[in-house]
């Protein structure tokens, strides 16, 4: 073991910093880092609940990857990705080189080949929080501050909110300690902390989600979901491997049992998984704005290729029927959950390839096109609301706020969905299901849905499927619109 200098800390041996031109051989080392890093911290943690506290301070530290240019490349000006702006050093903390291999790979190689440059592949001067070392084990869990007979933190390193943060993705001008500009908009702590959030919220790993996301807040289209994941599971042609279910039960024969957990987390998830990610992630956040931003806080660490909201909303206009659908166009924001991260002030535009995917799935499914399908979808504004009971109050506000908008449509989620798909550039789109028609006297009462609505309800779902699995075609640069990007990002995606 190492001694570092002048404190009494002991740290790992591990190889000194390295220049790779090869990108998989700079994730093996990444891989080799992290994993000698997780090792001696949840070893050296296992000894002290045995032992007592060690005579010396345990550290190790997350790797990095680091990038230093002297020159502007000439880069592929179609990509939003894959490149920095300008001369200087750029790095990133790395986590969990395994979840993310693919992810570091692709990465790492675009920025090889626009700069022509090696990276830096070495230990970072980040610690390595030992709660998030032991996560790695599912058999080690770190007790509460307090409960052991020595304090953790006078010799393991814990979660630091100085290095847990948005900043980068907020734009908020964030470099590393050294002055390195950030080659990746999270750091590794804030991607740990997001990943033991996720198991939290969901009930299922980080290892199962899919580079597609659907959200929800109807219950039904869980059920929906499972049904056509089982259908696909009995097609050998169909290129979905399994279905994991909340509590990270999973199946890959279309017959085998999901029991119901006793205890359903917050946000059930499900995923059908494929290859390489490239599957499908049901995430049922229920109602409001505060779920839907804590969902997407923490799934925009796995870098998804795109989330769409399929819920319910409220049709404002007297000539929709309860089972129209709404494509968004547009959002009035008036959730509050993101104006300290994303003023109001900024408009959340709507991005072409996932509005086409959309409209074009709409039409497959209820096989209409062109001015029919405008019988049963209207396209436009749709405001989000953090009052499920708006309609209690003083009306004429909110109502004049409506009609000054445009809005065709109101629910609870779809305005935050979209606002932080677009802070973390991930792509994103809406596509509701009337439910009810409040200013029109068609509140959400029992027996208030007909026949039309609950055909299109059982169609909504697939017609949320159908567009994922048109992006899934699309080549991943085409996805990732320059829309999302500002003026000084990040190389990584």
């Amino acid at each position: 073991m190492n001694m570092a200098h002048k404190v009494n800390i002991r740290t790992p041996d591990v190889p000194k910093a390295e220049a790779f031109t090869d990108a998989g051989k700079a994730v093996e080392r990444l891989l080799e880092l992290y994993d000698t890093a997780v090792r001696f911290l949840s070893d050296n943690f296992v000894a002290a609940l045995r032992d007592g506290q060690p005579e010396t301070r345990v550290r190790a530290y997350y790797p990095e990857i680091r990038l230093t240019t002297t020159s502007y490349a000439k880069t592929d000006t179609r990509l939003s990705f894959g490149h920095v702006a300008e001369p200087g050093t750029y790095a990133t903390t790395v986590t969990r080189p395994d979840l993310f291999g693919n992810y570091l790979r692709q990465q790492i190689g675009l920025l090889i080949k626009s700069h022509g440059m090696p990276v830096i592949i070495g230990p970072s001067e980040t610690p390595m929080p030992v709660h998030f070392a032991a996560a790695n084990d599912p058999g080690l869990t770190v007790p509460q501050e307090g409960s052991m007979e020595f304090n953790l933190r006078d010799t393991f390193d814990v979660p630091d909110l100085s290095t847990t943060h948005d900043s980068i993705v907020n734009g908020e001008g964030f470099t590393y300690p050294d002055g390195a500009r950030p080659l990746a908009p999270f750091t590794a702590q804030r991607v740990d902390y997001s990943l033991a959030r996720l198991q939290h919220y969901t009930a299922t790993a980080a290892e199962h989600f899919q580079n597609h996301v659907l959200f929800t807040n109807y219950q039904f289209y869980v059920e929906e979901f499972e049904a056509y994941a089982r259908h696909m599971l009995a097609d050998p042609d169909s290129g979905y491997t399994s279905f994991v279910s909340t509590g990270n039960v999973e199946i890959t024969q279309p017959d085998s049992p999901l029991p119901t957990p006793a205890k359903l987390p917050q946000m059930p998830t499900y995923h059908l998984k494929r290859a390489n990610g490239a599957g499908i992630t049901l995430v049922n956040i229920g109602v409001g704005p505060s779920n839907a931003k804590t969902a997407t806080d923490h799934i925009a660490v796995l870098r998804p290729h795109a989330w769409l909201m399929v819920g319910h909303c409220a049709g404002l206009r007297n000539s929709q029927r309860l089972g129209d659908f709404v494509l968004a166009h547009g959002y009035l924001r008036e959730d509050h959950v993101l104006d300290d991260d994303l003023p109001v002030w900024v408009p959340i535009p709507a991005l072409a390839e996932i509005q086409i995917a959309l409209e074009t799935a709409v039409a497959d499914v209820t096989e209409l096109e062109g001015y029919e399908l405008k019988r049963i979808m209207r396209t436009g504004t749709v405001a989000t609301i953090d009052n499920r009971n708006w309609e209690l109050r003083e009306q004429a506000g909110p109502v004049q706020r409506l009609s000054q908008s445009r809005a065709i449509a109101l629910d609870m989620e779809s305005a935050t969905i979209a606002a932080n798909g677009f802070r973390f550039r991930v792509p994103y789109g809406t596509l509701l299901c009337v439910s009810d028609k409040p200013l029109h006297g068609e509140l959400k009462l029992p027996g208030m849905a007909s026949d039309f609505y609950k055909t299109q309800v059982a169609a909504h779902l697939m017609i949320g499927i159908r567009a994922m699995e048109r992006l899934r075609e699309m080549p991943l640069e085409r996805i990732h619109s320059r829309k999302l990007r500002s003026f000084e990002e990040t190389a990584f995606l």
